[in-house]
């Protein structure tokens, strides 16, 4: 995201990638301006992308240069958007006070002219790969702190960067005799080979022309679509060509679980401060699932299946002004049902007041879309890619059914409910899906609190 120039005087910043697979944010507002002076930490501008707001904080000391974009506009990732003069150094071009409508943010493509070629920090004390403050490398010169050690220092900052905060409390530590962070392992050439990259997720340059013209008629309304709207679009749409979508549906008998639920709601929201939905139990009844068909926690990348050890299920929420994001449960596997109730709660209240953090909707290994939340029975949810598959639940409703006893047959009401597995053919095959969503229908159907 942050690399300096070859000058070492100025300092670029650029887009940041707040999620994976997103190409380009839009700049709600700027917090600073050309001329302003700016702190490590301090904030510079908030970013909207598909999947997440954020306030980008600066990683360096020093003054504003120049500010590369306007407020609203929609940059594409990697694209410097500001430069910022070091703390003691001497610009190597003057402040620049004009507008930054000066220079079109469509065409802010970095060039030979305008931009150095740009390149990773190089010095005794940072690594090649991740990047250190002046103020950092400084604190770990002065506590005698390798390269080697200083790259196994966990960062708090943005995507992991070691901040001035993150320095102090480990040399602290290393004063009183408590703990480090042990050094992270080194990988060997033939394992770092043998960990496969992600599968990538086409992004189409333009929305695709519809095979049919569309002609907009005197009384019709033209609504352009938001920028998150446009990224969902062009999402769902990469999503269909990438995967051969095939789904499979199972009815599934709710009638204990509805009980229980009933039974322990009031205790549970007094007790733990979160409501009791059927979210809970369902997402429970996943990542066991999911432990029992590994294969559906998967990744495709080329000719390569990749299996994730880490259980990490997106919970898909519909936000108020109609849009769709899916934050993410990380090792949902380990969570109990009130472990997973305050999770679910917490991301989907961030979500909906616009509060989610980048890590809040990365890493997903798998989706859940609750669609019955809108009283609906049946459908067929895309892919959330690079993920394989994803489970549709539809509403519970009450309906007469068969039920043997040892005197024979029986009609009852019961709470009935259908699951749908949407998954891709290219690694999933019927089989599979039909065995696993029927995995999930009977760890619920079998619930025992």
């Amino acid at each position: 995201m942050f690399i300096n120039s070859q000058f070492m005087a100025t300092f670029e910043i650029k887009m940041p990638k707040l999620g994976e697979s997103i190409t380009e944010g839009t700049i709600v507002s700027w917090s600073v301006k050309v001329g302003d002076t700016v702190n490590e930490d301090d904030v510079l501008f908030e970013v909207n992308t598909a999947k997440v707001s954020a306030e980008i904080p600066s990683p360096v000391a020093g003054k504003v240069l120049k500010i590369l974009a306007n407020e609203g506009d929609t940059i594409a990732v990697g694209v410097v958007v500001a430069l910022i003069q070091l703390d003691g150094e001497d610009g190597d071009e003057p402040a620049n006070d004009e507008p930054a409508n000066e220079t079109s943010p469509a065409a802010a493509e970095p060039t030979e002219s305008t931009t150095p070629p740009a390149e990773p920090v190089k010095n005794s004390k940072g690594s090649e790969d991740r990047w250190y403050s002046p103020v950092v490398l400084s604190k770990a010169q002065e506590a005698g702190i390798g390269k080697e050690e200083l790259d196994a220092i966990p960062g708090t900052g943005y995507q992991g960067r070691l901040s001035k905060k993150d320095i102090d409390s480990y040399i602290g530590r290393k004063k009183t005799g408590a703990p480090a962070s042990a050094p992270k392992p080194v990988p060997t050439p033939q394992a770092a080979v043998a960990q496969p990259s992600p599968a990538p997720v086409p992004q189409p340059a333009a929305p695709s022309t519809p095979s049919v013209p569309v002609v907009a008629g005197a009384e019709d309304e033209v609504i352009a679509m938001d920028p998150v709207r446009r990224i969902i679009a062009d999402r769902m749409t990469a999503s269909k060509k990438i995967s051969p979508h095939v789904t499979t549906i199972v009815e599934v008998d709710m009638t204990k679980l509805v009980r229980w639920r009933e039974k322990n709601k009031d205790a549970f929201k007094k007790r733990e401060g979160v409501s009791l939905t059927f979210m809970s139990p369902i997402t429970e009844a996943t990542a066991k699932a999911l432990k029992d068909f590994p294969r559906i926690n998967s990744s495709v990348d080329g000719y390569n299946i990749i299996q994730k050890k880490r259980i990490n299920i997106g919970i898909a929420v519909s936000l108020n002004d109609g849009n769709l994001i899916v934050p993410v449960i990380k090792d949902a596997d380990k969570l109990s049902i009130s472990g997973l109730a305050a999770s679910i709660s917490t991301v989907a209240d961030k979500a909906r007041k616009n509060k989610l953090m980048p890590d809040d909707i990365q890493g997903g290994t798998f989706t859940i879309s609750n669609f019955g939340s809108f009283k609906s029975l049946i459908s067929t949810p895309i892919i959330n890619q690079p993920e394989v598959a994803i489970l549709g639940v539809g509403a519970i409703e009450k309906k007469p059914a068969i039920i043997e006893t040892p005197e024979g047959d029986v009609i009852a009401i019961r709470h009935k409910m259908y699951l749908s597995l949407s998954f891709d053919h290219r690694v999933i095959d019927g089989s599979l899906g039909g065995e696993f969503v029927r995995r999930v229908a009977d760890y619920l159907e079998n619930w025992n609190e």
